[in-house]
């Protein structure tokens, strides 16, 4: 009776190892709130981190566009960092940009945003989560904004991924998915899904990305590809002006006229358990004024414009 009592003990201290290492990891996740366009990014901002602080989520990221590197903007930097846990930013391309259209280094802005590294890794609560840059010069350079991924950060990924035995997630601001994101997104997936058969098992589960300001989600060879809407807006460009809030604000914020702006933030709120799912908690707004095809824009691209972040649940 003993022996088995003891045969027991161990099967359950056994099991209970086994969930505690994958037990269920919340986040809460944000993209795109153009601090240096919105003229409420600091509301939109606090109403996300208060949240988030409220759900007691594991941790907080910001999938690039943010904000300029400039002194002014302290007090939104101060926002995000009131947050009650870790904290983690992606570069975006406009997060090295300044008000007087020049641009600064990545370096210069991953110092200050407090970043480790413009691309790193980390874990949390038996999850590996991976954070990309999606801004190398290609060579020779491309046309306007930068949005490749380096060989040697490519060599980065694999040895990064080889060191791990948990589960992966992936975060970038370019889609690695996307035709108009990331150039040699297929040299990156084929790294991802390599990683998949390399270790016996499915370890890269998700990526999520930003930039794009669209609610969508897709499956590529078995792992989830979710692009997350903009906290603040769908850029329309200049074929499409629209005075949205009032003279005075938009004297002062002058590009939010390119935009279709959300009456509320976007943001979402992201579980993954132990049974496989992953569970994604959005937001729904309103438009600020006309909609993007009371102005004629294009039709074909209604189904991921939109102003709200879907909920979904997906399975890995």
């Amino acid at each position: 009776m003993k022996f088995l009592q003891t045969g027991l003990l161990i099967l359950l201290l056994l099991l209970g190892a086994s969930c505690s290492r994958h037990k269920a990891v919340r986040f809460g996740i944000c993209t795109d709130v153009h601090k240096d366009i919105m003229h409420d990014a600091d509301q939109r901002l606090q109403a996300f981190v208060s949240q988030m602080n409220e759900k007691d989520v594991d941790f907080i990221i910001q999938l690039g566009d943010f904000t300029q590197p400039q002194d002014y903007n302290a007090s939104f930097m101060n926002i995000w960092n009131s947050f009650e846990g870790p904290a983690y930013h992606v570069l975006g391309n406009h997060d090295m940009d300044n008000s007087k259209g020049e641009r600064y280094s990545r370096e210069y802005t991953v110092t200050y945003l407090d970043m480790p590294a413009q691309y790193y890794s980390f874990d949390v609560s038996g999850y590996h989560f991976v954070v990309l840059d999606g801004n190398d010069e290609k060579d020779p350079p491309q046309e306007g904004y930068a949005h490749y991924v380096s060989t040697e950060q490519m060599a980065w990924l694999k040895k990064d991924l080889t060191q791990t035995e948990l589960p992966v997630v992936v975060f970038s601001h370019q889609s690695i998915e996307d035709p108009d994101g990331v150039e040699n997104a297929d040299e990156v997936r084929k790294i991802l899904e390599e990683a998949n058969p390399e270790s016996g098992k499915k370890k890269v589960i998700a990526c999520f990305s930003g930039h794009h300001h669209i609610d969508y989600s897709k499956s590529i060879n078995g792992i989830h590809y979710i692009q997350i809407n903009s906290m603040s807006y769908f850029w329309m460009g200049g074929d499409y002006l629209q005075v949205r809030y009032s003279k005075e604000i938009d004297e002062q914020f002058p590009y939010i006229k390119y935009t279709a702006p959300y009456k509320d933030p976007l943001f979402a709120m992201v579980e993954i358990d132990s049974r496989g799912i992953i569970r994604i908690t959005g937001r729904e707004s309103t438009w600020v004024g006309p909609d993007p095809w009371e102005l004629g824009y294009h039709e074909t691209r209604r189904e991921k414009i939109s102003t709200r972040i879907t909920s979904r649940e997906l399975e890995f």
